[in-house]
């Protein structure tokens, strides 16, 4: 498959900045909260399964976390690539099928990125190693000093703002894993400041629907709680309340030292709240996803048939 060409920038922020409108993809959303939640109860079991000694049961509970969390965002990402191309949605079982078949391309594509970044460190250890020859060493080592730190500076930004973003997209549209490794290279080779700029641009979109998002849950929360009292007479602690809007649970709150009221009301509370926070955190995740979708788009120079 063969890599188009560039896109135009004014284009790509305007697809960029329209991305907030996946957060109306209604089966991207709850791909997205079922990916968070089953992941969250995994870990949750895990954690139960620490402290009860039973590390065979908490490794396996940890391992099926990843894997919900990998392949419910591969199969989310599918969907909203659906709806950056203007394409007819796919069904999400046919999205989440497509994931598990496609999702080790983009491990490998991961795993030949990090290979790359290695042998770069070997390069600059070897340098550094020479540097330790007498007579020479000090030279040596004088210009291993600019060069580690920009060839390491460099490995990072390209890790950062080409294959974290870029690399998901191209296996959601079908690349195969060496078409999307070029496509890597001749991004990061040629507009590396541009995708680092956008990613930015992207970053701070994600962090202010999240701002958003945890205004309306905290001021929500708080206004809850006071009713709830009010109204239904429960003796709820504020704190219960609002830790459980933040993802906290019984076990986190008790050392914490907070007040804990351990009847129905308050589990029920920190389970209501629990879906809060998992709503909270599936909105930026959806922009962010939506977003990476719109920057792949705008490098392969593709014109945007929807919004």
């Amino acid at each position: 498959m063969s890599i188009p060409g560039r896109g135009d920038p004014l284009a790509a922020l305007a697809r960029l900045l329209a991305s907030v409108e996946a957060v109306r993809h209604g089966r991207a959303l709850y791909t997205l909260l079922f990916t968070f939640s089953t992941a969250g109860l995994l870990l949750a079991m895990a954690g139960s399964s620490m402290q009860a000694e039973s590390q065979g049961w908490a490794v396996l509970q940890g391992v099926a976390a990843i894997a919900v969390a990998f392949y419910g965002s591969n199969a989310t990402g599918m969907l909203l690539m659906d709806q950056a191309r203007g394409r007819a949605g796919r069904e999400v079982a046919d999205a989440v099928q497509q994931a598990l078949r496609t999702g080790h391309r983009l491990l490998l594509v991961m795993l030949a990125a990090l290979l790359a970044v290695v042998a770069v460190l070997g390069v600059l250890a070897a340098g550094l190693f020479a540097a330790r020859l007498p007579l020479v060493g000090p030279f040596v080592f004088a210009g291993m000093v600019p060069l580690g730190v920009v060839a390491v500076g460099l490995c990072v930004l390209v890790l950062a703002a080409v294959v974290g973003p870029l690399a998901g997209p191209a296996i959601w549209d079908g690349l195969d894993v060496r078409t999307t490794l070029r496509l890597l290279v001749k991004q990061a080779r040629e507009r590396l400041l541009f995708t680092a700029l956008m990613v930015s641009v992207l970053g701070a979109m994600t962090a202010a629907v999240g701002a958003l998002s945890t205004f309306v849950v905290v001021s929500g929360g708080r206004a809850v709680s006071a009713l709830a009292v009010l109204v239904t007479g429960v003796e709820l602690p504020p704190q219960q309340l609002m830790a459980g809007l933040f993802g906290f649970g019984l076990r986190s709150l008790g050392p914490a030292g907070a007040p804990v009221a351990q009847t129905p009301h308050g589990v029920a509370a920190l389970v209501g709240g629990g879906m809060v926070f998992v709503l909270a955190i599936a909105l930026p995740g959806l922009v962010y996803l939506r977003g990476v979708c719109a920057l792949y788009l705008s490098v392969i120079g593709e014109r945007r048939r929807s919004v």
